[in-house]
């Protein structure tokens, strides 16, 4: 019988590309997982990879053997829910990723909800972005996170997620108080605050200014929305602020845009089913 563990290094293989992307994300060394793959090759009897120096690429029967690894991990999964389900209800550890503003807006009267209502629940929020959000999950670090995307900057499809939305909210761009922009092309000339690098807030943010023909001059980077409105209220610049934040804006003038961000509840595929995720999907969407 195959190995699952070894199953999902392969899988991990297609999604990353490189030995060196597995061991980073797994936390292996890049000899431990070549040895596992190594081994998977012997419990099959196939070649799975093929090895040209430090490059390996998939051979078809490697092709073959990752697609079907995916509906087994899944089936598992589901297999797991199922036998969860079996029990009295929702119990034991939930851990929950969701970005700053959620933990501070969304999630409280989350929690207390679903501490009440299922006591052996044990709930654990972890502030994770939500590009990160996904290996989080994949690698079973989050049973559940709060995904976002923007129109402008849409999330790839991961195959080894589901999800149900949650939120729709306008994108505002929040000026001082006594700025005198009233469009997003009218902050040309403006300093900006801008998320980190690889972050959606980020790309979105250099998206939707290089649809009014510029990129935007940066003087300060802050993640958190909180931080960014205190930065905006002190004259230090202009920023992009969903409306889940809009409510944290003190000698800010916010103005609504066209741009919209989505969030969604998102588990491995197959966990939709299990208590204690419905429980929490339940809640947040009140369902």
């Amino acid at each position: 019988m195959l190995d699952v563990r070894k199953l999902s290094l392969l899988c991990d293989l297609e999604r990353l590309g490189t030995i060196a992307a597995v061991a980073q994300a797994r936390t292996y060394t890049p000899s431990a997982v070549s040895q596992q793959l190594s081994a998977l090759e012997r419990e099959t009897g196939l070649a799975l990879l093929e090895r040209t120096g430090r490059r390996v690429t998939f051979t078809p029967a490697g092709r073959v053997l990752a697609r079907h690894a995916a509906t087994v991990l899944a089936a598992l999964e589901e297999t797991g829910a199922a036998l969860a389900a079996l029990r009295t209800g929702p119990a034991g550890p939930l851990r929950i990723g969701a970005f700053p503003t959620a933990v501070r807006t969304l999630l409280p009267p989350a929690l207390v909800a679903l501490g009440r209502e299922h006591p052996a629940l044990e709930l654990m929020v972890t502030e994770v972005d939500p590009a990160d959000a996904p290996a989080a999950l994949r690698e079973r670090r989050l049973d559940v996170a709060l995904l976002t995307d923007y129109d402008v900057a849409p999330g790839d499809v991961d195959p080894d997620l589901d999800s149900v939305p949650l939120l729709d909210e306008t994108v505002f761009l929040a000026v001082p108080a006594a700025g005198d922009c009233a469009t997003l092309g009218d902050a040309r000339d403006q300093p900006w605050i801008l998320a980190s690098e690889g972050t959606q807030c980020h790309e979105a943010t250099l998206r939707a200014c290089a649809a009014h023909g510029y990129t935007p001059r940066v003087r300060h980077r802050a993640d958190d929305f909180a931080t960014v409105l205190a930065l905006v209220g002190a004259g230090q610049g202009v920023s992009l602020v969903p409306g889940l934040a809009a409510g944290q804006a003190t000698g800010v003038r916010l103005v609504a845009l066209s741009l919209r961000r989505r969030t969604r509840i998102a588990y491995r595929k197959g966990a939709a089913g299990h208590p204690s995720v419905a429980a929490l999907v339940a809640t947040l969407t009140g369902g």
